[in-house]
């Protein structure tokens, strides 16, 4: 599979991008709405004009029409044929390139098995979920065989369950294949459990390339940093593990639990999403619970942002401003803190 080059890349608000994404990895591509990231998109697949260089395994291909780049697009729209039922819309492509019949019947009857859709296949889109829908839609930019997908919020308009299920069979789907992968998301969390890399876009510029992990104790700059919550960044100052998979981590007097599946910890991060006040001590295992005093409440909007000093310790959490009116915090007060160990991050010494 390709490795994809962007040189000097101007578009819009796109300008003077320079990004390089590696043979066969599952590369996001998050920022806020207006970043930039649909116009990168539109830009690899040559359906919009653009200056700069897109150079495609090497090859520079500028002035290469779409359908000749070897790139598969999910579009956000999903844009399938009303009058086509689900088989048709996938074998549209190939029929226009001009396969036999046979051979766009067996690649489509394998695309439906492989996306579960087979049953499906006699339904016209306004019969479909939207899960079914991105489903058929993915299937039919499958269709060609393309060496690049490039995948524009794939799972948006989801709810939240079918959202993770379809993230959890396409990067399964996406690694099976081995194909050069671009996704765009606004969503971090999202970006966290499917990329190799993320790059986060601002105001059409590339403002980091990294990890996930890194990106979370290693942010470039403050733009980075409020993108991803200006997670508390823990110093570890001691750990011991306590059953399989278990460990417990000291950082001055603070004492938490974590899922662990390596050796000495440098630093845990904490999302301030990831922490939980409470003004009554609510019931269940004392697991990462602590006590904290309020020190500083900051309303932005529809979140607020309260510090909370918890030992020797300060420590940033964020709730919606509902949350905030249903529980009695005020500066100054006692509250009840939990901090929620699934979502722990941590790198190693």
């Amino acid at each position: 599979m390709p490795e994809i080059r962007l040189l000097k890349v101007s578009k819009h608000i796109c300008r003077d991008v320079d990004l390089t994404i590696r043979d066969g990895e599952v590369f996001v591509v998050v920022g806020t709405t207006g970043a930039g990231k649909t116009t990168l998109l539109n830009v690899i697949a040559g359906v919009t004009d653009y200056k700069g260089k897109v150079l495609i395994d090497g090859v520079d291909v500028n002035g290469v029409p779409p359908q000749k780049r070897g790139v598969g697009y999910l579009f956000q729209g999903l844009a399938l044929f009303p009058h086509l039922t689900t088989a048709s819309n996938i074998a549209f492509g190939l029929h226009a390139r001009g396969h036999n019949k046979r051979a766009v019947n067996d690649r489509v009857l394998t695309l439906m098995e492989m996306m579960r859709i087979t049953h499906l296949s006699g339904r016209y889109p306004h019969m479909l979920s939207g899960g079914e829908k991105k489903r058929v839609a993915l299937a039919r930019s499958l269709a060609p065989s393309p060496n690049i997908l490039l995948l524009d919020e794939p799972t948006s308009s989801l709810d939240h369950q079918t959202s993770k299920y379809l993230r959890s069979e396409l990067l399964f789907l996406l690694k099976k294949l081995a194909v050069t992968t671009v996704y765009v998301t606004h969503d971090l969390r999202e970006a966290e459990e499917i990329a190799d890399r993320i790059a986060v876009m601002s105001k059409g510029k590339v403002e980091q390339v990294s990890t996930p992990r890194n990106l979370f104790f290693d942010p470039r700059n403050r733009s980075v940093a409020e993108f991803i919550g200006m997670p508390n960044i823990i110093e570890c100052t001691g750990s011991r593990v306590l059953a399989s998979g278990l460990v417990e981590v000291e950082s001055g007097d603070l004492r938490i639990l974590l899922p662990y599946d390596g050796n000495n910890l440098a630093k845990i991060a904490i999302h301030p999403e990831d922490i939980y006040l409470s003004d009554v001590r609510d019931p269940g295992p004392a697991l990462n619970r602590f006590t904290g005093r309020v020190d500083e409440i900051i309303h932005q909007g529809a979140t607020v942002r309260v510090k909370v000093s918890v030992d020797k310790m300060m420590l940033l959490t964020e709730m919606t401003q509902d949350a905030f009116e249903e529980i009695a915090i005020e500066q100054g007060k006692e509250v009840n803190v939990v901090i929620k160990m699934r979502r722990l991050r941590y790198v190693e010494a």
